[in-house]
């Protein structure tokens, strides 16, 4: 009887020392190959494409971007934290070695108290080597080691693709701020056009040469051309506002060389 519950207790043992058979990717429903490269991908990626614009501001804007953006700060964090816990984990499958040391001076009192000759004074050094290695019968260590170094590859991945998006979101909103800056600009002429139109229609009321009707109308064209003023205003302050948290500032204006 004792003979089977010892092997029944055996095996429980090892089926719990167990961690999984390797891992065996599923197969993919996916292209052979891509439209790029995988090298010339990553070349594009990690080139400085904004600066084929030959703008300095925008350059400047993506400069203190990838300087100052908090999610890009949180984002280096996390990949500093995993990369020191990976070389922690991987530390586990080589021996530790250490050592320690120490020297005294000491001096023999008994033969000195009892007259036994001169003074004996004699110094002593001690050092310790001690190594210690942690056999990886079961795999344990071997697979913290591949889950440490997977979550340090995917926070490098994570962290390339906070730049990647900080970047594009940087110069997009840059592009947008330009050509909401050019709107307010035909705005702002089309609306003093207008009025000084207007200006002429009321002399020319005045003096008896065109009905009320034209000039209602003119009047009209001038204040619709005013209207399209404020909504400009508005949306111009509110992508300066978003470019601010993109570069890391509280919302306000962004000077951009108008």
């Amino acid at each position: 009887m004792r003979k089977p519950l010892l092997v029944t207790l055996l095996a429980l043992l090892a089926s719990g020392c167990m961690v999984g058979p390797d891992y065996v990717r599923p197969p993919l429903d996916a292209p052979t190959a891509w439209r790029l490269s995988e090298q010339d991908a990553r070349d594009l990626a990690n080139t400085a494409w904004w600066e084929q614009f030959a703008d300095p501001v925008l350059n400047d804007l993506v400069t203190t971007a990838l300087r100052e953006n908090k999610d890009l700060m949180i984002a280096t964090a996390r990949v500093e934290e995993f990369a020191g816990n990976y070389g922690f984990v991987r530390s586990g499958l080589f021996p530790q070695v250490g050592a320690s040391a120490d020297a005294r001076r000491q001096r023999d009192v008994a033969a000195v108290v009892l007259g036994a000759g001169q003074d004996n004074t004699f110094n002593t050094y001690n050092v310790v080597l001690n190594a210690s290695w942690e056999i990886d019968i079961w795999g344990r260590i071997r697979r913290q080691t591949e889950a440490a170094r997977a979550r340090l590859l995917a926070s490098e991945e994570g962290r390339r693709g906070v730049i990647l998006s900080l970047v594009g979101s940087v110069a997009g909103a840059y592009v947008n701020l330009r050509d909401l800056d050019r709107q307010l600009e035909i705005a702002r002429a089309t609306a003093k056009s207008r009025g000084e139109s207007y200006d002429l229609f009321k002399l020319r009321f005045e003096g008896g040469l065109i009905s009320v009707l034209e000039l209602s109308q003119n009047r009209s064209q001038y204040e619709e051309a005013l209207a399209t003023i404020p909504p400009l205003d508005k949306a111009i302050a509110q992508q300066e506002n978003g470019l601010s948290v993109l570069l890391g500032r509280n919302p306000g204006p962004i000077e951009i060389g108008r």
